[in-house]
């Protein structure tokens, strides 16, 4: 809780003008100063700032108020924030600040051993003799960042050996401040330095003052990176690598590239991607999220193409209603990382990839479905428990509806019964992988049974599977009678794939094959075939003859085979589908919906037929 005292003390130390200048051109009126107005576009200034009553004001878009409101509009923030921001400007401890520090160091007194750290890694780097800066230096320019470079960045070498300890002592800092900002460790009760023989990256927060480090380790030491520890400054789960670099560029372009290393970041900036930040050792998290929802209206997360890279982005589903930005996904080919990719192909090459960033969920549903066998009702119920897991964590958000629907369809099982599971689930994301297809050579599965095929599976799907043995149960029977008809049966897609290699198998043996041998042909293929081919009841074509029966089914297969490829159409066009392909989509969609009128007709005419006699 922030008390009145600090928040009237945080106000007396902020220059409005210079706050405002910041960011916008004032010329002085007077006792007042004038700029156009940084919250709408205008070419005549009707901004005006009065230093006297420490009051903003705009006459275009009639906003104003003090030093609060002004940071509030223009950093996103809430008020609260707004105080901590100006209080951090001003080197002010708040309340709330002291009482949770009331026996350790000065925030202050932190930022500023930090910063002097900083200073000293970039001397060292930049002046530094010996094999350890030579190889640093090396380092970095073999990732292309010269002397240019690592000066706008402040990176530097840390020598270590006590270096930076009494550097930073003869500089007035006290043990325990410099180990408060984690810059040394206890070692046999003498403060020796945290970070020795890497290369430095200096973390800056918001306002760009130096609040940790990254140091990559010159030599095969482990661990590769190392980072500052949590302190009363820095924390790896709020704060971001170059945000503070980044953050106009993020609210002019209207979007944030997310990565993962040091290195990536600066080779981005340094090839116009200036809107790029990273996460410092841990995934993205929702204070992450949110930091950059204030400046972004899509925030794309560049992964990497390993179970590492879709650990990830699993992880970044349940922060999907926790924010306005939409959250993207992009993969680079061939393994590369960012800076790689930039080196090898060039800028330019990257714009379409960023161009084509897929939706969080789309990009999650590709990755864990790939190589999945879905092609019996049973493995589609092991996939949608497993892709259940995964919306969990959405289960009492307005989005469930949209991606449980969505998910329903790839699927081919029940909407209510996808939200049922989903609301049923720990709300943790899962680790857990889909199973993987079974080889060609083993065995499919056999169904899980009626009883929760029927409730999870579609309307649709269970009325097809019911089609489906009966048109085997009939092809069992007699063969001949289908011979006819195989061009169109090829062209169904099939709710269970044993059923089309069982009918594939009858309609491949030669005319005059009795019923057993058709039986036989079909267990080749598949050992459930017995099981399936005496499943049909017939019920649906009784009171037809066999070339009515055969034409019933037919159509009824038609059918819904062509309702599964109108949803499927319908998933692909509500995720991420390239626009050279949505008209084509429309248009397939379009005619299969007259062909699915004009069977509906047709099998409504037989099915009076049947009754009536």
């Amino acid at each position: 809780m922030i008390s009145d005292e600090d928040r009237e003390k945080v106000r007396a130390a902020t220059d409005i003008v210079a706050l405002v200048g910041e960011t916008v051109v004032l010329r002085q009126r007077g006792n007042e100063f004038w700029g156009c107005c940084p919250f709408h576009h205008e070419k005549s200034p009707s901004f005006h700032v009065n230093p006297q009553t420490g009051l903003w004001n705009c006459f275009g878009c009639h906003q104003g108020g003090d030093v609060f409101d002004y940071v509030m509009k223009r950093e996103s923030l809430e008020f609260p924030d707004a105080i901590r921001y100006l209080a951090d400007k001003a080197g002010i401890e708040l309340v709330e600040e002291r009482g949770a520090q009331s026996r350790g160091p000065k925030r202050n007194r932190l930022v500023q051993a930090l910063d002097e750290a900083q200073s000293f890694y970039e001397t060292m780097l930049m002046r530094g003799r010996g094999d350890g800066p030579a190889s640093a230096r090396s380092y970095l320019s073999g990732r292309g960042f010269g002397s240019t470079v690592c000066s706008k960045w402040h990176l530097g070498y840390a020598p270590g050996r006590g270096a930076l300890v009494s550097h930073l002592r003869e500089k007035g800092f006290s043990q325990e401040e410099i180990m408060a900002a984690d810059l040394a460790v206890d070692r046999n009760g003498r403060a020796q330095d945290r970070f020795y023989e890497r290369a430095m990256f200096p973390i800056h927060d918001e306002q760009g003052r130096c609040i940790g480090f990254g140091g990559r380790v010159m030599g095969d030491g482990k661990p590769k990176y190392l980072n500052t520890r949590e302190t009363p400054v820095f924390h790896k789960s709020k704060h971001m690598f170059a945000f503070d670099y980044a953050k106009e560029s993020i609210a002019a372009k209207g979007f944030a590239l997310v990565v993962e290393g040091y290195t990536d970041v600066i080779s981005l900036h340094e090839h116009g991607f200036t809107n790029a930040v990273a996460t410092l050792g841990t995934a993205l998290t929702e204070d992450h999220v949110k930091t950059l929802s204030r400046f972004a209206k899509t925030i794309i997360c560049m992964f990497d193409g390993d179970s590492a890279g879709q650990g990830a982005a699993e992880h970044a589903i349940q922060y999907l209603d926790k924010t306005e930005a939409s959250l993207r996904c992009v993969v680079l080919p061939d393994d590369l990382d960012p800076a790689e990719f930039l080196d090898a192909r060039g800028p330019e090459a990257l714009e379409p990839f960023l161009a084509d960033a897929a939706p969080l969920v789309d990009f999650v549903f590709d990755k864990r479905l790939a190589g999945v066998d879905l092609s019996t009702p049973g493995r589609r119920v092991a996939a949608l428990d497993e892709m259940t897991t995964l919306l969990a964590p959405l289960k009492r958000s307005v989005l469930l509806d949209g991606y449980a629907t969505r998910l329903a369809d790839l699927l081919g099982v029940s909407v209510e019964e996808t939200k049922r599971m989903i609301r049923e689930k720990p709300s943790a994301p899962s680790t857990r992988q889909v199973p993987p297809a079974a080889p060609p050579s083993a065995p499919a599965p056999v169904d899980a049974g009626p009883a929760p095929l029927s409730s999870v599976l579609s309307l649709d799907d269970r009325m097809q599977l019911g089609v489906e043995r009966e048109l085997l149960t009939m092809m069992g029977a007699s063969p001949d009678a289908w011979r006819a008809h195989a061009e169109r049966i090829s062209s169904f897609s099939w709710t269970d794939a044993r059923h089309q290699a069982i009918a594939w198998a009858i309609l491949a043996t030669p005319d005059g094959t009795s019923p057993q041998d058709a039986v036989k042909a079909a267990t080749e293929v598949c050992p459930d075939a017995p099981r399936i081919l005496s499943s049909g009841e017939l019920a649906v074509t009784e009171g037809l003859p066999t070339r009515g029966k055969v034409a019933f089914l037919l159509d009824d297969m038609d059918l819904f085979s062509s309702k599964r490829r109108v949803r499927a159409i319908k998933s692909e066009l509500e995720g991420h589908v390239e626009a050279d392909k949505v008209d084509s989509l429309f248009q397939e969609a379009t005619d299969l919906q007259k062909h699915v009128n004009q069977l509906k007709s047709r099998i409504s005419d037989m099915d009076s037929y049947r009754k009536n006699g």
